[in-house]
């Protein structure tokens, strides 16, 4: 039966309807009226990826990529060996040094993009209870669903404790719900709280205790604001891993956020040989493997020296941006629960403005008539096949933002929303 309105739109029996993620939504939703990233009137502070152009400081950015006769060829599933050799040599240098268990190309599988990794590991978990926290990254939802093998199981991190969870918190959640796995982001899209140092190290030591299978997604782990100085600005797992093949942690991270290159689609997970070898076998019937010569290309950006140079200019820029958007934000009314240790965005709660601004779907169509994008809190309440039925959702009142544009970009979205909160 066709349906109404568009007629290119037809209802199929065969097929169901699939919902959209928070960030595909508000851009489709932006698109309707007029927007082109290509268009510089409009300020994008719903997109889920960093300026990728030059930033003071930070190695030149990749130009061109030469294509080689074997690289017509496919890449293996799990990934170019020599790419993968490189990813375990930098988990060893920034996070292994001196430990006797350290990382090998069997440790790391390779995928052509964040999702797929993330969709390979869902693809292989067996029939078991999986944790998942709220608010988190909205693409989870329908990932935590499509699989039917495992049952996703919600915890709640509340606002007023600055979405804090301790370690008895967390060991209590996997003993009474029965939880063999947990999937998080860290530091978490979108709240920008880190889990790292030593309760990240208590984390590991219960999941080893308890055999709770760990899937960190680490995209944003270059992206941290509470280092010590002269420290690298970077946290991951692996430095509290004490065997690399023993252990119940899987890793996911690529170039998407932490080398400002989202177009390559080339990231990684790393984890035990026997999990490896299993998301192996998941991409072989899921995605068929990455792309050959972008792997290739990707190689010298795994380089020590470089990886560092980029990371401290990151550091500089973004920790600018966050702290001035934060601030003009909170002039305006916009409150939070806590400043973020990591990430690039901003998780601000829009209760005390004027209505329709209060409400987070009522800020985003706002501002949409100021050429400026936000994402609406309640895409964060992830909601695996709706089991969760009650009405409304505990982010109604709260809107991601994201420091992730050009500062230039920033200032001008500032004072337009400005305006538009002054006008309420």
């Amino acid at each position: 039966m066709r349906m109404s309105g568009d007629p290119s739109h037809h209802a199929h029996s065969a097929f169901r309807a699939v919902p959209r993620t928070g960030v595909i939504y508000v851009t489709a939703e932006a698109t309707k009226r007029g927007f082109s990233a290509a268009d510089p009137s409009w300020c994008n502070l719903g997109q889920g990826q960093p300026e990728s152009g030059e930033l003071p400081g930070a190695p030149p950015r990749v130009r061109e990529v030469s294509i080689g006769t074997d690289d017509q060829e496919y890449a293996p599933v799990a990934g170019m060996w020599e790419l993968r050799e490189s990813i375990a040599s930098l988990y060893n240098a920034l996070y292994r040094r001196g430990m006797p268990s350290q990382y090998s190309a069997e440790n790391v599988c390779v995928s052509g993009g964040g999702r797929a990794s993330l969709t390979r590991a869902a693809a292989s978990l067996g029939q078991i209870n999986l944790g998942h926290f709220l608010p988190d990254y909205t693409a989870y939802e329908e990932l935590l669903d499509i699989f039917k093998a495992f049952t996703s199981i919600p915890i709640l991190l509340e606002g007023a404790r600055g979405y804090a969870f301790s370690a008895d918190d967390l060991k209590k959640e996997i003993l009474g719900r029965g939880l063999s796995a947990i999937l998080m982001s860290n530091p978490c899209n979108p709240t920008g709280k880190l889990v790292g140092g030593d309760d990240l190290a208590q984390w590991m030591q219960i999941a080893r205790d308890l055999d709770c299978t760990f899937l960190i997604d680490e995209f944003y782990s270059h992206y941290i604001y509470r280092s010590k100085r002269g420290d690298l600005p970077v946290e991951s797992a692996a430095r509290y891993v004490e065997n690399v093949d023993a252990d119940p942690v899987v890793l996911f991270d690529g170039l998407t956020k932490n080398w400002r290159d989202p177009g390559w689609r080339v990231t990684w997970a790393v984890g035990p040989k026997s999990v490896v070898d299993a998301l192996a076998s998941a991409g072989s019937f899921l995605d068929g493997g990455g792309s050959r010569p972008l792997q290739r290309a990707a190689i010298p950006l795994l380089d020590e020296k470089h990886v560092v140079a980029e990371t401290n200019a990151i550091q500089r820029s973004f920790r600018d941006k966050r702290d001035r958007m934060h601030s003009r934000l909170e002039r305006m009314g916009v409150q939070f629960d806590r400043v973020p240790d990591g990430t690039f965005y901003l998780w601000g709660n829009v209760a005390a403005l004027p209505a329709p601004l209060s409400d987070g779907m009522g800020f985003f169509r706002a501002a949409l008539e100021k050429n400026v994008i936000t994402v609406p809190g309640e895409f964060f309440d992830v909601n695996p096949g709706k089991r969760r039925t009650a009405r409304g959702s505990r982010f109604k009142s709260y809107v991601r933002f994201s420091f992730g544009p050009t500062a230039k970009t920033l200032d001008e979205a500032m004072n337009r929303l400005e305006e538009m909160i002054s006008r309420s």
